[in-house]
């Protein structure tokens, strides 16, 4: 059967949504377009969408991820589908656990909450080959992305369309076609395609779509966003990646202010790379500084800022769907987007500050992670095994050269070995003691672990911007026969680009210098391979397979490639679960015989530090006692500096100045008119403990000059000491408060710097107090 006529194609907009009754009593079904917006069942709507994806969460997270969703003012959630797990085999299928596809889309309905599916099947996604399954690369006669006869699946085409001329061309005709003929009742669309054919709607993806969209190709589709870029994904070596708050609301708001009606956010929940899922060096933790961060947490003020903008853009809803467009320029950076509906009181207008240095200030509280070393989970006790490193005697030759990495290994593992052996005559050696021969490998990625005679030499790799790299090490060579083993590694497959079946990866040159007879050349010296690690096909990380290899106690002895296990009770509390892998170098982990995916200590980036410190333990892979622990330990480590932590984020502060505008919760929409909640609407300092919990202790308050940020605020020169007193009367002991931004309130009258802009810095502590 042919791979392209038993999958979908491109991606479709796939709002699922129930039939309602329309204005003539009769039902309306299904989902269409105008130049204006989408049309669900008859209406407009403004969408507000947010990408989750399911197998970087666990079913016992998704709940509470599409709660804090919705609560965020989510009407919409964005996933992928991704064939390389539901096919990893040609022919064999797996849709349980966090790959169950249709649990999730039924779940999000069940949260009143519509779906856009990108069925792909190529996705990108930093995910591991783009989504798609190894075995697809090995179809005779295959072209990815283009015009191929084996080859019909598409996503985000457009930046490597030139890199096809004719047959890309001529490929996304043929792509936009198909995806109609499958008559789904529902629009398609192609993201970052500028010339999508008709009714194929081209979108945006980006972080300022309000200015750098050239718009919809007909006058007859909507402006939609498919990604608002939250931060950035990283990769290892990478340091931590930013976005303001700021920018990502007024990116929204821009949009929505020309013609916009739809913005997803890319990511939402970024989640977790489990196992060997992330694509070529991205790191395990995925979009960590989204709205929802790895564990689920709110990430303020990303979260609520951008809950708060959502509701002033509901609030704004007839004017948007129905108005008329206008915009007037009031001055050097600054304009007037408007929406009037004529003969009605129907009206919007958007302010813009298109200044990019002089930023405009928020009313959003912030929050800061901590991460705390659980009591109950500590003092692990460790055992090792070492990997055995086997020479051409255990791998005979079966190549005369070293084989390509990516079909060798054929994505099942990391790990392949590669192993030759040279005879040396003392006649071969400098007679210098201080000039020893050095190895050199020449690979085209991505890493590798050097061995001679059984002996840890070192360890190299490439990187996310440049696979390829030249390993290099001084060797201690022995007169007679010498044998040189290579551990070979990928760390994920490519995700993107145009030819992706021609990348390759592995040892192209293997030579050894500082010889008296020259430079010797071992590339065709016959090698021997082994696909794997003997720990790996034992499954030493599970319990069973634990049992199969020798342990022995932690000393000062810690080789290169060790396995290390121990096991621990669950942590106290129902708070998220990391492991911070201090003292380690590279690997992968394990909890229970589960996969949390790779870590890379040594890997540091720019600031000194390593891209990703803390890894995520669900805690659905936890059980009470005695959880089993293994790491993988590809260089020499310390496992005893591992900790197991509880993660949360109950430190919840607010820093306002007396010039802040009041709240957007201040106002509210009532028989089609905007009014206030409130008499008197001031500035205020709001404050929300997550997760039902209380306010149990003020940790920082100061009306006058505070500086710094969530969890380091100091003092400054000008500061109302009764504020704390003020803060823990307006706030202690209860879930959410707001204390009034007015110096009479601190300084009673008497201002004691009367020339000083006021700030009020307040830091919070949550937790569960006596009421709960």
């Amino acid at each position: 059967m042919a791979v392209s006529s038993r999958i979908l194609l491109l991606s479709i907009l796939s709002l699922l949504a129930s039939a309602v009754v329309g204005h003539d009593g009769k039902q309306q079904h299904g989902v269409t377009y105008d130049g204006r917006s989408l049309i669900i069942n008859g209406k407009r709507e403004l969408l507000f969408s947010g990408s989750i994806h399911y197998p970087r969460s666990t079913p016992e997270m998704w709940p509470d991820l599409l709660l804090k969703a919705k609560q965020g003012g989510l009407n919409v959630i964005q996933t992928y589908v991704f064939w390389n797990i539901h096919e990893p085999e040609q022919g064999k299928f797996n849709f349980e656990g966090n790959y169950d596809l249709v649990k999730f889309i039924k779940m999000i309905g069940e949260h009143g909450m519509y779906v856009t599916l990108r069925v792909g099947p190529f996705i990108q996604a930093e995910w591991n080959h783009g989504g798609l399954p190894y075995w697809l690369r090995e179809i005779p006669d295959i072209t990815f992305r283009s015009d191929n006869p084996p080859f019909k699946i598409e996503n985000e085409y457009n930046h490597i369309q030139l890199a096809y001329k004719e047959l890309g061309d001529r490929y996304v005709q043929w792509a936009a076609k198909t995806a109609v003929s499958q008559k789904t009742g529902v629009p398609w669309i192609m993201c970052k395609q500028k010339d999508a054919p008709d009714p194929v709607i081209n979108t945006c993806n980006g972080r300022h779509c309000g200015d750098t969209f050239t718009g919809p190709n007909k006058p007859y589709k909507p402006s939609l966003w498919t990604e608002n870029w939250t931060a950035q994904y990283r990769v290892f070596g990478d340091p931590p990646s930013q976005r303001a708050a700021e920018d990502i609301a007024y990116s929204v708001a821009r949009f929505f202010s020309k013609n916009g009606t739809l913005v997803n956010y890319y990511m939402y929940h970024g989640g977790t790379n489990f196992g060997r899922t992330s694509a070529v060096f991205t790191t395990t933790r995925y979009y960590d500084e989204a709205p929802l961060d790895e564990y689920g947490l709110q990430r303020e003020p990303k979260w609520g800022h951008l809950k708060d903008v959502h509701k002033a853009l509901k609030l704004c809803k007839k004017a948007l769907l129905w108005g008329n467009p206008g915009n007037q320029i009031l001055g050097k950076d600054t304009d007037a987007q408007f929406y009037e509906k004529p003969g009605t009181n129907i009206c919007a207008a958007f302010l813009t500050n298109t200044n990019s240095r002089v930023p405009a200030t928020i009313v959003a509280q912030h929050n800061a992670r901590n991460f705390k070393k659980s009591k109950v989970a500590s003092n692990l006790k460790w055992e090792k095994s070492s990997e055995p490193i086997p020479t051409v005697e255990q791998l005979p030759i079966d190549s005369k050269y070293p084989k390509e990495l990516y079909s060798l290994l054929k994505d099942t593992t990391d790990y392949a070995w590669y192993t030759t052996k040279i005879e040396l005559d003392p006649h071969d050696f400098n007679s210098r003691e201080d000039i020893n021969p050095v190895l050199r490998v020449a690979s085209l990625g991505h890493a590798l672990l050097a061995f001679v005679n059984g002996k840890y030499v070192g360890s190299g790799h490439g990187s996310h911007d440049e696979k390829s790299f030249v390993f290099g090490h001084g060797v201690d060579f022995q007169p007679g026969v010498n044998y040189i083993t290579l551990l070979c590694m990928t760390v994920g497959l490519p995700d993107s680009g145009a030819y992706m079946e021609h990348r390759f990866a592995g040892p192209r040159a293997v030579t050894v210098l500082g010889l008296n007879t020259g430079t010797l050349d071992l590339t065709a010296n016959g090698w021997g391979h082994k696909v794997g690690l003997q720990g790996e096909k034992l499954r030493v990380y599970t319990q069973a397979g634990s049992h199969r290899v020798q342990w022995s106690n932690v000393d000062e002895k810690r080789p290169a490639l060790t396995w290390y296990k121990t096991y621990f009770d669950a942590p106290e509390g129902h708070d998220p679960i990391a492991i911070r892998m201090n003292g380690m170098g590279k690997g992968m982990i394990w909890v229970n015989g589960k996969s949390i995916g790779r870590h890379w200590m040594s890997y540091l980036s720019p600031l000194g530090k390593p891209s990703q410190s803390e890894y995520h333990i669900p805690r659905a892979f936890v059980k009470p006692t005695q959880n089993l622990l293994v790491v993988l330990e590809e260089e020499e480590a310390n496992p005893e500096k591992i900790d197991i932590l509880i993660v949360n984020r109950d430190t919840v502060c607010s820093i306002i100045t007396e010039h802040h505008p009041p709240h957007v919760k201040s106002w509210e929409r009532k028989d089609s008119h905007i009014t206030p909640v409130e008499v008197d609407v001031k500035p205020a300092a709001h404050l929300k403990c997550p997760n039902n919990r209380d306010i149990v202790s003020v940790e920082f308050a100061s009306f006058g000059d505070p500086h710094g940020t969530c969890g380091s605020f100091v003092t400054g020169k000008c500061h109302a000491a009764i504020t704390k007193e003020i803060v823990e009367q307006h706030c202690l002991g209860k879930t959410s408060c707001s204390v009034p931004m007015h110096p009479d309130v601190f300084f009673k009258n008497n201002d004691a710097c009367p020339s000083v802009e006021k700030k009020l810095a307040i830091e919070v502590r949550c937790g569960r107090s006596k009421n709960h």
